[in-house]
């Protein structure tokens, strides 16, 4: 039997650094909304705003469709509230490589020096314009054809940081996010890009949805963050020399949600039959904020079940509906097992979604 790679730590205080990932278009909601001076930004080291946009052909930053450039300065100007808090601008996101005019920007951006060299000129000038610290790059993902991508991505990732680094110095902050799975971390170059950036934002959440039904996993109902396969998912950066040191583990303030095809089967590996309903302020099936689980707690007075090993509370309720979240005492869990593991910090997506009295970045700052 081989050996599990484990990394040569001690323990680390990950609540040192604590990142909250805040949503540009969150204001376009019916209710649950948190505008810029409303973020808790004292429980934060770091904010990072979602999301610039990548123009293609001229590289410029612009903000997405759902909100006005004004937002960037309202953001950025917390830091009066807050003079030690760092404001990053994250570039991306799932919807920037979904099939359209954007899909292509990242690959093409990254393919030459002269398109890289336009790029971090415009960057640069924007974080200045708006007082911007640093940039998240979230480019979901380099190298996988199901998102647009191009066998070079992962090698062309590596030119583009490391030329960000060489113009941005010590000035400006540089990280990326990184899937858990296999599939799609497997185009990085991760050794590498983590020795470039100053750290990594793992998405240790989103591992199952309904898109599993397209999977060879197929329609099951399972957790949608989960330590166990976190634990997997942290060995395939030990593998490859990354250092705890290096790495942001993920946490999410909202549930995923399921209808369930059995109402009696509802542990995890029971089959799912599609999304669970829109919640009344995010609308989106299959995903509900921590308020909107608050809400559904109070209303049906369902009692929650703990999963100990994987450090998540399901819930089912209604006639059919099922839900996976983190709540308080989980957030908890996670951050001890940051904490065993060794690693650098914590952050959310995201401190738009807690509940109104903020129970969720409580947790996770302590």
């Amino acid at each position: 039997m081989c050996k599990q790679p484990k990394p040569n730590v001690g323990s680390s205080n990950s609540r040192q650094v604590v990142i909250g990932y805040y949503e540009g278009w969150n204001m376009n909601k019916k209710c649950g909304t948190m505008t810029p001076e409303e973020i808790p930004v004292h429980s934060l080291t770091h904010l990072i705003f979602s999301f610039g946009f990548i123009a293609p052909g001229t590289f410029k930053i612009e903000p997405m469709s759902d909100f006005q450039p004004s937002l960037f300065g309202r953001v950025t100007d917390l830091k009066m509230k807050k003079p030690s808090l760092k404001v990053l601008i994250a570039l991306g996101g799932w919807t920037h490589n979904d099939p359209g005019k954007y899909q292509k920007v990242f690959s093409d951006m990254a393919a030459s020096a002269a398109n890289r060299k336009t790029f971090i000129s415009n960057l640069i000038g924007f974080m200045a314009e708006y007082g911007f610290d640093g940039v998240d790059l979230d480019w979901e993902y380099p190298g996988a054809p199901d998102r647009g991508g191009i066998p070079e991505d992962g090698e062309n990732l590596n030119k583009l940081m490391k030329e960000m680094k060489d113009a941005m110095g010590s000035r400006y902050i540089l990280t990326f996010t990184a899937p858990t799975s296999y599939w799609y971390l497997r185009h990085f170059d991760i050794k590498k890009s983590a020795e470039i950036a100053d750290w990594i934002n793992l998405m240790s959440y989103d591992l199952h949805g309904v898109w599993d039904s397209d999977n060879p996993i197929g329609n099951q109902i399972l957790g949608h963050t989960n330590l166990t396969e976190i634990d997997l998912a942290l060995d395939l950066l030990w593998r490859n020399d990354v250092s705890p040191s290096k790495i942001v583990l993920g946490t999410g303030f909202y549930g995923r949600s399921f209808r369930l095809e059995d109402p009696k089967c509802w542990t995890p590996g029971c089959k799912f039959s599609g999304p669970g309903e829109k919640g009344e302020c995010t609308a989106t099936e299959g995903f509900l904020s921590y308020k909107e689980v608050k809400d559904i707690l109070a209303k049906t007075k369902a009692k929650p079940k703990l999963d100990k090993d994987a450090a998540v509370q399901y819930l089912t309720y209604g006639q059919n509906s099922w839900i996976s979240y983190d709540d308080p005492a989980t957030i908890q869990m996670k951050v001890d097992f940051a904490n065993k593991r060794g690693l650098k910090g914590l952050m959310t997506w995201a401190i738009d979604i807690d509940d109104e009295k903020g129970d969720l970045i409580r947790a996770l700052t302590g």
